[in-house]
């Protein structure tokens, strides 16, 4: 089953590359490879392993060209790659000893992965965020004088401006930019627990070997391991709903200023219908409301992923694999399709009658 996001046709409409491509497999494995290369750095650095066979390694893993069908074996055998992706390593540098995964396990690997995709993701929010903030505020400073009917449960209630409109879909994004910022540390950060959470493989150096990681690959070092504890993914994903439902009630709004007899804004490009030509749909417009919506409804599935059952859970955290990359994507769409509806916009308001 191909899914919306990477349908041939229907993926015109629903892709975002950059999102895409920020969560796509080949990303993945670069960043659990990076969490592997940085930790056998780290194992030497604490005296863990010695020094120069640490090098060695983590050399030879940020070089290395994994076997992507044997990881797939492997994930259908083990449920999760990693083992297979370890074997991989080991079989690589057989003379490697301890350096190579050595107190680590699974969860690490694949979390810590999911922290360095959640930075970048970030970044991407955040500068289209801030392009949306400057495309509708070069609408409200051309188009925001002019006059337009303030609607209250969709039906005529006073005279306002498009600068009163413009601003309840503006408004919100400066929020979510410091929404955004307050809650990297709690997303952006290495995970490393070990076989059980505690980190009683790497002796007394675990605490040191997790902040050695954490300055390596610029993430975040939490005071213990987050294994079992879902509440920062939850949110985020919370973050993601709010972003994409500001975008889809200013898709909401322009779908009724854009009906016929209205007339209360204008559209270039795109829209057009087989059987009515006539026809210019407002199909950003509609696409923020469905990616609002989409995004609304998979909130329910993160919560239900916050019922780790002690130290580790197999079901609960494979949810978080089905719904948060598409969240994350739907959001990066939400947003590149506003910046591209605000520019499309030439005209708003007009006389109240």
């Amino acid at each position: 089953m191909i899914g919306v996001f990477d349908h041939p046709w229907l993926g015109g409409l629903f892709t975002d590359d950059a999102g895409a491509g920020i969560w796509s497999p080949e990303r993945q494995l670069a960043h659990m490879l990076a969490f592997e290369a940085a930790y056998s750095r780290a194992l030497g650095a604490t005296g863990m392993v010695d020094a120069g066979l640490a090098g060695k390694a983590a050399d030879m893993i940020a070089g290395f060209k994994a076997d992507v069908t044997d990881l797939r074996r492997g994930t259908a055998q083990d449920g999760l790659p990693v083992p297979a992706l370890v074997a991989q390593l080991r079989a690589a540098m057989p003379d490697a000893g301890g350096a190579i995964h050595r107190g680590s396990t699974s969860q690490d690997v694949i979390d810590t992965a999911l922290a360095l995709t959640i930075k970048e993701m970030n970044a991407l929010l955040s500068t289209r965020i801030a392009a949306l903030d400057e495309g509708l505020g070069r609408l409200e400073t051309t188009f925001g004088a002019r006059p337009l009917m303030g609607r209250t449960r969709m039906q005529a209630a006073m005279p306002i401006t498009v600068a009163d409109r413009i601003a309840t879909w503006r408004a919100p994004l400066s929020e979510h930019r410091d929404r955004l910022a307050q809650m990297r540390p709690r997303v952006e950060r290495v995970q490393l627990g070990g076989a059980a959470g505690d980190r009683q493989e790497m002796a007394d150096q675990g605490a040191e070997i997790a902040r050695t990681i954490a300055d390596d690959l610029g993430l975040y070092c939490p005071d213990r391991p987050w294994h079992a504890m879902r509440d920062g993914l939850a949110e985020y994903a919370g973050l993601l709903s709010l972003i994409s439902g500001t975008l889809g009630k200013m898709g909401q709004d322009i779908c009724l200023m854009a009906q016929q007899g209205l007339d209360e804004i204008k559209i270039s490009g795109g829209g057009g219908s087989s059987a009515m030509p006539h026809k210019q749909n407002p199909i950003l417009a509609e696409l923020l409301v469905t990616l609002a919506r989409f995004n609304s409804l998979q909130i329910s599935g993160m919560h239900q992923a916050l019922v780790h059952e002690q130290e580790r859970s197999g079901s609960g955290w494979a949810l978080e694999w089905m719904i948060l990359p598409q969240m994350a994507v739907a959001t990066a769409r939400s947003l590149s399709a506003a910046i591209t509806l605000a520019d499309r916009i030439t005209a708003m308001g007009g006389p109240v009658k």
